[in-house]
């Protein structure tokens, strides 16, 4: 271990849905920052890991790849096995559905919502404690603009990011005497694989609403992720929008 790794070893962060897009840019940002990183994915295994041995090899830091479904509580579970500290959590992982309500199964349904929703539960009670051992931590949670105002043909991508919303808010007022920071960013239209099943044409109409005249970058949401992590801790139970001043 080098003295820089000695002396930043402290700072722990797990980031989930880390292959790619947002997640993988604030797992950068956070290797930059000299943090022990635990990154997970469902699907992208050898993604994952080049992204690991890469980021250990530029920031020398260490950085555990894990692949685990974490609307799944027993992976979830099978994850903290591996984690003994932990300064940030980044619940990052989700999933969306384009479609007509009604012809929505329930399966869809309820897998939808293990990911974007139901994982926040399974992340945070076992993060909880292992950052009241130090009276301290950052619990960031990625958001996004449909759970504010609703989509047409994503209710329960829209409900799922809502409930995200609520719960971000209930837990920073439940873990503010603790110490414990809970935020969230409740991204606009951002260039990742999530949103490339739109076609050119209905990327280019969402584009064409959108103040700032452009989509915006998974590396603007990690300089963001990173802001909230550094923000005072009187920063908590805030819901940061940013959408290029589409809201």
């Amino acid at each position: 271990m080098t003295a820089d790794q000695n002396t930043t070893s402290h700072k722990s962060a797990l980031v989930t849905g880390a292959s790619r897009g947002i997640g993988r840019a604030i797992a950068e940002a956070l290797a930059k920052e000299g943090y022990r990183l635990f990154l997970t994915c469902k699907h992208s295994e050898e993604e994952l890991t080049r992204l690991s041995h890469d980021l250990s090899e530029r920031f020398s830091i260490s950085c555990t790849p894990i692949l685990a479904d974490m609307g799944d509580p027993q992976d979830v579970e099978r994850v903290f096995s591996e984690i003994s500290e932990l300064t940030v959590l980044v619940n990052n992982a989700g999933v969306s559905h384009v479609g007509l309500l009604h012809e929505m199964s329930t399966a869809q349904w309820q897998s939808l919502m293990d990911v974007n929703l139901n994982a926040l539960f399974y992340t945070c009670r076992l993060a909880i404690p292992l950052m009241l051992q130090r009276h301290a931590g950052k619990i960031l949670n990625i958001s996004s603009v449909w759970g504010t105002v609703g989509a047409s043909m994503e209710v329960a991508y829209s409900a799922s990011k809502g409930g995200v919303n609520a719960f971000t808010k209930a837990l920073a007022k439940e873990l503010a005497p603790s110490g414990i920071q809970v935020n969230a960013i409740a991204c606009g239209l951002i260039d990742t694989d999530m949103n490339r099943g739109f076609s050119p044409e209905e990327l280019e109409a969402l584009r064409a609403e959108i103040p700032a005249d452009r989509i915006g970058q998974p590396e603007e949401a990690a300089a963001l992720a990173l802001a909230l992590l550094h923000a005072p801790d009187y920063l908590t139970g805030q819901i940061v929008t940013m959408d290029g001043g589409w809201t």
